[in-house]
């Protein structure tokens, strides 16, 4: 049996996955700063990893996850003056649009999902530590820096080097040892929020709060660091500078998901190219956007636009079809059975394109036994698409999947539409073929795809309808 390879973005390969402590698993995923609504850019790494851990969990590891929540910042300060409220209300606006996000897509909650605003004493105790060790400075201005030529390996994750970086554009150069140390407390100004320091009123840097945090949460060293391409520069490369100056070890592994595209280019505010993921929920379901998202590798581009999102889902529900057809005529759903293959391909660093084959593979078995009566087969494949799809996160079987409002509304939406489909047949016996149609297209208007089969008239979810 393969064991789990998972790609280093350190070491820029792929090697066999050795937890620090047997059987346990700490993971640090770089959240959301909440200055806006989620797009599709930002989701896909809550996607992404929350299949990792779905793995990692059903691998047999004890996993704790921590998703940070960046409720600070100047991004959040600026979008405060422009929508006329406090810094706070602001973040707390859009954390839980994230929030909302998450679980439309059924992105498992972190273990602990800290803010940053929290944590600022253990950022200040951090603070405290690099300055004790020569590795951070405070001109006494208020602000604190780090003094990055001190660093033996700064810019390994990146592979760039010192001399070749643009100075920091953090704060005022003039207060800097040299331009390219970084700002870990920025010194208060007028009107912002601060917290009180030994060397000054302030607020965090953007790169400290994950260093403090990882470590609060996870120790001195921990198994993986997750984040975006974007992030390895500055971001990561000056967590690490902070934590390993303050003689940790920190991760043991970084893993980074690609960008969600557009035309070519990333997907951000700046290129006016944003797809918010409540406006595409209007479109489609979250488990098929669930599905799109997850279905490229994590460390591929994914190109978007409406017609792969509209094809996505449309693969999707024929997926879901078969699985619906096997229950009807197994009479119960199927037990969700891991395959040696899905198995396989999710070892060789969650090579889920490779996984997705071996689904279709199941799917034309399946659909096959339908037309010749193998219930034998019919319930092997829906078994084992079942074990898959689990996994990915998009069971259609979920009860999250037919949540609103916290009920169940699986059964209420049934019974309504067997009943609408009763009295389509009921039409039809009497020869009011008129009634049948207008039964039928009713339906269709709202999603819902009224299929004949021999086993008697069966329904699906087509789309969303626009509202």
């Amino acid at each position: 049996m393969s064991s789990l390879s998972l790609y280093d973005t350190l070491t820029r390969t792929t090697s066999p996955f050795v937890p620090i402590k047997a059987g346990e698993v700490g993971i640090y995923l770089c959240g959301a700063t909440v200055q806006a609504p989620p797009h599709i850019g930002h989701v896909r790494s809550g996607v992404n990893f929350d299949i990792l851990r779905r793995w990692l969990s059903k691998s047999g590891y004890n996993v704790t996850f921590i998703r940070n929540v960046t409720d600070i910042d100047d991004k959040i300060l600026h979008k405060a003056v422009h929508e006329k409220m406090p810094w706070w209300a602001v973040a707390m606006k859009y954390e839980r649009a994230f929030s909302d996000a998450y679980a439309a897509l059924n992105v498992q909650p972190p273990t602990y999902e800290p803010r940053a605003t929290g944590h600022i004493t253990q950022m200040i105790e951090l603070m405290a530590l690099l300055i004790e060790r020569g590795a951070a400075y405070a001109p006494g201005n208020g602000d604190v820096y780090l003094e990055v030529r001190k660093l033996n390996s700064y810019l390994t994750l990146s592979r760039q080097k010192v001399d070749d970086l643009q100075p920091a554009a953090d704060a005022d150069e003039t207060n800097k040892k040299d331009p390219r140390d970084f700002a870990l407390w920025k010194a208060a100004k007028p009107g912002d929020p601060s917290w009180p320091t030994p060397w000054g009123p302030g607020r965090p840097g953007w790169h400290l709060e994950c260093s403090a945090m990882a470590h609060a949460y996870l120790g001195e060293a921990f198994d993986i660091h997750g984040g975006g391409l974007d992030l390895i520069f500055p971001h990561h490369e000056n967590e690490i500078a902070q934590s390993e100056a303050a003689g940790y070890a920190f991760s043991k592994r970084w893993m980074h998901n690609a960008w969600v595209t557009a035309s070519g280019e990333k997907m951000s505010k700046s290129l006016g190219n944003s797809l918010q993921v409540a406006e595409l929920l209007k479109t489609v379901r979250g488990i098929e956007l669930r599905w799109y998202l997850g279905s490229a590798h994590y460390r591929s581009m994914l190109e978007f636009s409406h017609e792969a999102l509209a094809e996505s889902a449309t693969a999707f529900r024929r997926i879901e079809g078969f699985l619906n057809r096997a229950t009807e005529i197994l009479g119960t759903a199927p037990t969700p059975v891991i395959s040696q293959s899905f198995t396989d391909a999710m070892n060789d660093d969650l090579a889920v394109p490779t996984a997705l084959a071996g689904i279709s593979e199941a799917l034309r078995l399946g659909n096959s036994a339908i037309t010749s009566g193998d219930k034998a087969v019919i319930a092997a494949a829906a078994s084992e698409i079942r074990g898959a799809l689990e996994i990915l996160g998009c069971d259609p079987f979920d009860p999250v999947f037919a949540t609103a409002g916290g009920e169940d509304l699986t059964s209420a939406l049934d019974g309504v539409i067997q009943l609408a489909m009763a009295q389509r047949t009921a039409a039809r016996e009497r020869k009011d073929f008129a009634a049948s149609d207008q039964i039928r297209d009713g339906l269709a208007a709202l999603g819902i795809i009224i299929e004949d089969t021999a086993q008697g008239p069966r329904w699906s979810i087509s789309q969303i309808s626009e509202k």
